[in-house]
């Protein structure tokens, strides 16, 4: 057992020696959370921006009314050219233009054309329907007004629209109640970096093992295996010790990015025993995954291209890069044959449902049996590359 040990103590420090090694450890996958929260995590309200006259008191109701309109955050703007501008850029995703003269003409009985600006996307076109909402409820309020001066039931446009606001205000309100049909997908409880920060510790801890294995195929071109083989060890104590330690930083990175995430971004891992027990099963799965590829790679260079390229395509296929929620029945079938896609089914029950450990007893159970297949698989290749 010491030497088993031992051999994992070494494997961790030559892994902790390297710079690069814990750049890819923690700091990276930090930024990755931190970017892909920023971007697409939480419910952030879309920038809107506007033009208009606030010493119009018509063009002042209009941006007072999608000031306080839901779902959007107004930014004022001098002119049209600087909205425009601020659109082009991403500063805003939509913007509202009132026009000079807006006031005069709406109470000479006139029409007054807004001007909407938005970049072309999903997130435009549901600002889009927030805004046209705000200008509806008050174009018909205007309408009123006019409706009201054209009868001559009031004396003047203001008068007008002030009896509107009265009756308005003692018209009885309709109220619209929302019900989610079903277990909501994404609750509203979510944090921002929540459903992000575990698809990103899946990623990394599967990419590190692989990538990793570069050192254990150094270990045996160096003939290092060998040597030990010429001492008190055996073949079996060999490869457990390189499996305790892929292990060891596969299970040590993990603690980083659940700890540190915690920590800086506020992430809720959900139950803290699942939690870990589904990182430490999913570790297991990679610790074997990386094992094996150090037994049967030739170089390090092969390791390391095929590392990336299956660390990826799988971590693309089991939903780590996109939520399996997104995917047709179908895919979601067949995301389903890597390990990935069980161990992000285990996070979302515990992330977003608030499940515990029995819950997701099946998921640990499915990776805890793809870990022994593929830990068997790589010691019985190692076994042979170091004693053949």
């Amino acid at each position: 057992m010491r030497k088993i040990l031992t051999i994992a103590a070494t494997n961790l420090r030559r892994t902790l020696r390297e710079r690069v090694a814990l750049f890819f450890l923690f700091v990276f996958p930090m930024l990755l959370i931190l970017a892909l929260g920023m971007a697409f995590g939480g419910t952030v309200e879309p920038r809107v921006g506007v033009v208009g006259d606030r010493a119009d008191p018509l063009a002042g109701a209009m941006l007072d009314r999608l000031g306080a309109a839901d779902g959007i955050a107004v930014r004022r703007l001098e002119s049209a050219a600087d909205l425009v501008t601020a659109v082009e850029r991403g500063d805003l995703e939509a913007g509202l233009v009132i026009p000079a003269g807006y006031g005069a003409t709406i109470r000479g009985g006139g029409q007054v054309e807004l001007r909407f600006v938005a970049r072309p996307g999903q997130q435009s076109n549901q600002t889009q329907q927030i805004v046209l909402g705000v200008v509806d409820q008050e174009a018909s309020r205007l309408r009123a007004a006019q409706f009201a001066l054209r009868e001559g039931t009031s004396p003047g446009f203001d008068e007008a629209l002030g009896r509107v606001d009265a009756v308005a205000a003692d018209a009885p309100a309709i109220a619209v109640t929302l019900h989610t049909a079903g277990a909501a997908a994404f609750p509203d409880t979510l944090g921002r970096f929540d459903v992000g920060a575990s698809s990103e510790l899946l990623l990394f801890l599967f990419l590190t093992a692989l990538t990793s294995s570069a050192a254990l195929i150094e270990t045996r071109r160096l003939g290092v295996s060998r040597r030990m083989l010429a001492t008190p060890t055996t073949p079996a104590t060999i490869v457990a010790g390189e499996a305790a330690g892929r292990l060891a930083v596969a299970i040590l990175q993990g603690i980083l990015i659940m700890v540190g995430s915690a920590a800086i971004f506020g992430v809720n891992w959900g139950n803290p025993v699942a939690a870990a027990a589904l990182m430490t099963s999913f570790a297991l799965v990679a610790s074997g995954a990386g094992l094996l590829m150090g037994a049967t790679a030739r170089t390090p260079q092969q390791s390391l291209a095929f590392g990336l390229l299956l660390s990826l395509g799988l971590a693309a296929l089991g939903g780590t890069m996109m939520p399996l929620d997104l995917f047709p029945d179908t895919m979601r079938t067949i995301a389903h044959l890597t390990p990935h896609a069980w161990a992000v089914d285990g996070f979302a029950e515990l992330v977003r449902h608030g499940s515990g450990l029995v819950d997701i007893l099946p998921q640990i159970g499915v990776l805890l049996a793809t870990a022994t297949a593929l830990l068997a698989l790589a010691s019985w290749r190692l076994r042979r590359s170091i004693s053949g």
